[in-house]
């Protein structure tokens, strides 16, 4: 059969309206990660979800890396591990943005703050579940990322920090640090918006007035919403006063910038005391972690309030 034959009918094959992430079982395979160490991948009860975008040094990189750390001590923090082993990585903004259909995208060699994160906590996730197989992972980050854990639409991936908290949170799969009083002492107000407010700003929104309707529906049911935080004066404090926070926990810059609650995301990093930030940088062109402190980073953006900490159950 000729190869465009063989897409058009894998286009067929995609559901009219939407899929969850879990189908028929795969096969299971050998990797090489490209020097002499070779892997044996046992299926797991998940397949690839149909259309998914990725290319083959993905699925390699995924494989090797659920392999590699099953070498780490139980105790060893597993996003940190995964963060690590990004370092260096180009960032690049919308990658998730293939196409008018709303697919997977998997996608390690180019990353940006929420795609890093996404992709470090898919893969923590993973290694919890002892899931090794790429379409296990797939199956996790298409969960993660997706409200339900069900592609059905643009407006079905969880856009907003704040929605990604509340759905991963009821799947179990994360839970925010906070409590009454010190340090998370500041309080934000939710009211998203910023998205149905400015849709010509996104490239699958501009001119679909449902997909419109359907994210300012969602935005409206976080309205008034009050989530704690951990206001920037305090980001100077050392482990022992910042003790909720964990190297490896996401940190979530909470923004005065109207319409969002969050404008990055990184991971925590305790260096001499410090607190510092492993992330997908914009600035940088790159993941890194940055030698100045998340205090000193923080003070010098008006738009940063603070920071809201979540963590992967491990």
């Amino acid at each position: 059969m000729k190869k465009k034959h063989l897409l058009l009918i894998n286009f067929l094959l995609i559901p009219l309206l939407a899929w969850t992430c879990s189908e028929q079982p795969a096969s299971s395979h050998i990797i090489s990660d490209g020097a002499q160490n070779t892997y044996s991948i046992s299926p797991t009860k998940y397949s690839i979800p149909t259309g998914t975008i990725y290319e083959k040094e993905d699925s390699i990189s995924i494989e090797k890396l659920l392999q590699e750390v099953k070498k780490l001590p139980p105790k060893e923090n597993r996003m940190f591990f995964f963060g690590k082993c990004f370092i260096g990585k180009p960032y690049v903004a919308h990658t998730l943005e293939k196409g008018q259909k709303e697919v997977l995208v998997v996608n390690t060699r180019e990353l940006d703050c929420t795609t890093f994160i996404e992709t470090c906590a898919a893969l923590t996730i993973c290694d919890q579940k002892d899931i090794r197989d790429f379409a296990g992972y797939c199956n996790i980050l298409c969960q993660l990322r997706y409200k339900d854990g069900i592609i059905n639409g643009y407006p079905s991936r969880l856009h907003y920090f704040t929605q990604w908290i509340a759905d991963n949170e009821q799947k179990g799969f994360i839970h925010e640090i906070t409590h009454e009083g010190a340090p998370f002492t500041a309080i934000q107000n939710q009211d998203i918006h910023y998205m149905s407010a400015h849709p010509e700003n996104y490239s699958k929104l501009k001119g679909h007035q449902q997909d419109i309707k359907a994210i300012k529906e969602q935005e409206q049911q976080f309205r008034g919403i009050k989530v704690r935080y951990i206001p920037k004066n305090l980001l100077n404090q050392n482990a022992e006063q910042l003790s909720d926070i964990q190297t490896g926990d996401i940190l979530a810059l909470i923004t005065s910038k109207d319409g969002l609650d969050t404008s990055h995301l990184g991971m925590a990093v305790w260096q001499k005391g410090k607190l510092h930030l492993l992330n997908a940088s914009q600035i940088h062109k790159a993941v890194w972690i940055d030698p100045t402190t998340l205090y000193n980073y923080s003070k010098g953006r008006k738009s940063n309030l603070g920071i809201r900490v979540v963590r992967v159950v491990q």
